[in-house]
């Protein structure tokens, strides 16, 4: 079993930043993937960004060249930080930690943009 903890997050005036922070526990032999996803209202989940254990990177267009993702391997942490933010940013964000043969989410955390 996996348990994903996020925290960060909150009302956030637009261009402001927001750090995103998640930690994996719980009884695993390894996660190959950790990354973050969002929800906005009335839309459906979509990539944010994802770290794999070799640092490669995968950035979603709506946030690319002002977000950055970082993970510790060795903690099984995970944060991610978008700058300049964007009411269009706004949305709950989960963390995400894919194994070999399974995927967990957290539970979410809102991010508020307000103009």
């Amino acid at each position: 079993q996996v348990q994903l903890v996020e925290s960060g997050g909150g009302l956030v005036q637009a261009g402001g930043s927001v750090r995103l922070s998640c930690t994996a526990s719980g009884t695993f032999f390894s996660i190959t993937t950790m990354g973050w996803y969002r929800q906005p209202p009335g839309k459906q989940r979509e990539l944010v960004a994802r770290r794999t254990t070799d640092g490669s990177t995968v950035y979603a267009n709506s946030v690319k060249g002002r977000s950055t993702i970082s993970r510790d391997n060795a903690k099984n942490t995970v944060n991610l930080q978008i700058d300049s933010l964007k009411p269009e940013d706004t949305a709950v964000y989960f963390c995400y930690a894919s194994l070999a043969q399974s995927a967990h989410w957290g539970q979410g955390t809102q991010v508020s943009v307000s103009s």
